[in-house]
């Protein structure tokens, strides 16, 4: 898949550029995750457009986290929409009663290119990239709230390297084709649901982004995306 993230966080590759690559790591914020994710400074340094659902959803908003590369340039960046889960005791809250949220992740469309040291090139990113970020977003807030905190690493060792996986054959199973609206125009995404929640990314005609989803609780069939036109809303 085509992401300085994958790079960074299994430190292998070719001639990269690990800085760059570690600063775009695929953690574009843990919902209910301390720390300075709220803040809109990131998200208005961004030479794209931000995505999230469309008004047809009237529920609740909240910024996440934007992702940059060592030399400050945003790369990717999330918003949630729905109930946040929340972080209690080190562990996620996410009783399957009462998770109910929605992330798009909006990921800049960039060519390959130059590190920004001069050492190596980044690769391109694509509809994979997006689909790699939503569902490690995923398995980030909805991992087993039962397991212990010592295998808790592991889990998402595991379970992250599957995710990388399926999002490098998008066109196998078990993702399927979902077409939804994004600022009124179908778009076809690739979709799959599993234990955890659902996993979603696509490209839109125009923009310059690719965008990827994940959720639970609230169903992907009749979402639609839009582009966010006042990201202070969403503090």
């Amino acid at each position: 898949m085509e992401t300085t993230g994958r790079v960074g966080a299994h430190g292998g590759g070719t001639a990269a550029g690990t800085a760059d690559a570690s600063a775009v790591q695929a953690r574009e914020g843990v919902p209910g995750d301390p720390g300075d994710r709220r803040s809109v400074d990131g998200y208005l340094l961004a030479s794209f457009p931000w995505y999230g659902l469309d008004g047809a959803y009237t529920g609740p908003r909240w910024l996440m986290q934007v992702g940059a590369a060592a030399d400050g340039t945003v790369e990717h960046g999330a918003t949630g929409h729905g109930v946040e889960p929340q972080l209690r005791m080190g562990r996620v809250e996410h009783e399957t009663a009462t998770q109910r949220f929605a992330v798009v992740v909006t990921v800049a469309s960039r060519p390959v290119r130059r590190s920004a040291d001069g050492t190596g090139v980044l690769e391109a990113t694509s509809v994979s990239s997006a689909a790699w970020l939503a569902g490690s977003g995923l398995l980030a807030c909805t991992w087993p709230s039962q397991m212990e905190r010592a295998l808790r690493q592991d889990w998402l060792d595991q379970q992250t390297a599957l995710a990388w996986e399926l999002a490098d054959h998008l066109d196998e199973a078990p993702w399927s084709t979902l077409s939804l609206p994004v600022d009124g125009v179908p778009t076809d995404f690739r979709y799959r649901e599993s234990e955890y929640g659902w996993v979603l990314a696509g490209s839109p005609e125009e923009g310059g982004v690719h965008i990827g989803a994940y959720g639970r609780g609230m169903s992907a069939y009749g979402m639609g995306f839009a582009v966010i036109k006042n990201i202070t809303d969403y503090q």
